[in-house]
């Protein structure tokens, strides 16, 4: 079968479209083959060297993905061949026409919703649930500001927050990204390249401030955000590449909270927890993924080109 391979860290061109032996399940283990895959601003972290989990060399990247199950452990009772699923990780690499996955990461895929919409699911769905109610432990009735909301992580955000009845204000880059981001509920959408929006934002909540905000940019915003917040308001930390400067006494006035998170942190059984949720949500139609490109598997240095420039709109996705 094709896989991409990381033989080396680097830029996108060390992703290369190979031949590798077919996958067989063990215990506990599916195959899938796989129809669309999700593609992260965390893989190409790994793929550059500079993230602090570091795979093995060589390796297939990737975590994310919707296919059917191609084949089954011998122990694995609840799926069979041509069932339609989407991961929750890999233990071979997603980026690839096959996957071997752990049975108990791999959910159903309802007949809505297509393979692409699928292999959005995990990455950003989970970290913007667990972002809102794992670690903000947000409510029916708070105010949230999604900064980033057009990209996967914030679209996600947006519906999962207006889903449990928060009042929901998103910043975004682009005309098309308001659009989005409206279209999928938020009460109010800011530009966030205009000089004023912080003021703007605040002003959104009649100037009492956010009691969740969600940060895709830590070292832009962070020092910021805490300027705006409720009291008793939460940042979580979900996005950062850099050194953030803030005045601990702008928290300290409001006895807010500075919260971080990594999807990595989740233990299998919020893992679990997480996705049977998401999975309810796209069977009642709540929860949408928004598609913003598909590109072939071959042309995976271009998609992660892509995930990582200015403007971001909905998810990118390779199609093997």
């Amino acid at each position: 079968m094709k896989a991409i391979r990381v033989k080396e860290f680097g830029g996108p061109e060390v992703l290369k479209l190979e031949n590798i032996p077919e996958l067989k399940p063990g215990a506990g283990q599916v195959v899938v083959r796989m129809r669309a895959i999700g593609v992260n601003p965390v893989d190409t972290y790994m793929r550059s060297g500079v993230y602090p989990r570091k795979p093995a060399l060589p390796y297939t990247p990737g975590t994310d993905g919707a296919g059917v199950i191609e084949s089954a452990g011998k122990d694995v009772t609840h799926f069979k061949p041509g069932d339609r699923v989407y991961l929750a990780g890999s233990l071979s690499g997603s980026y690839a026409e096959e996957s071997l996955c752990e049975a108990r990461f791999v959910f159903p895929l309802p007949e809505n919703v297509s393979f692409a919409q699928g292999a959005a699911m995990h990455v950003p769905y989970a970290t913007a649930f667990r972002a809102l109610f794992h670690r903000a432990q947000a409510r029916g009735g708070e105010t949230v500001l999604v900064h980033g909301a057009s990209g996967g992580v914030g679209s996600a955000a947006v519906q999962l927050a207006r889903a449990a009845g928060l009042r929901v204000i998103g910043t975004v880059g682009s005309d098309r990204g308001r659009k989005l981001v409206a279209d999928e509920g938020a009460h109010q959408v800011l530009d966030h390249k205009a000089a004023n929006h912080f003021e703007e934002a605040l002003a959104a909540t009649g100037g009492r401030g956010y009691d969740v905000i969600l940060e895709m940019l830590a070292n832009v915003n962070l020092g910021r955000d805490l300027g705006i917040l409720a009291p008793r308001g939460r940042v979580v930390v979900i996005g950062n590449r850099g050194n953030a400067e803030i005045n601990a006494r702008d928290i300290m006035t409001r006895d807010g909270s500075i919260l971080a998170m990594s999807l990595w942190n989740a233990s299998p059984e919020d893992l679990v927890s997480i996705h049977s949720a998401l999975v309810a949500g796209l069977e009642n139609g709540t929860l949408r993924p928004v598609i913003g490109q598909e590109i072939p598997l071959a042309d995976a240095s271009r998609a992660h080109v892509a995930v990582m420039e200015a403007g971001a709109y909905g998810k990118i996705v390779l199609i093997p």
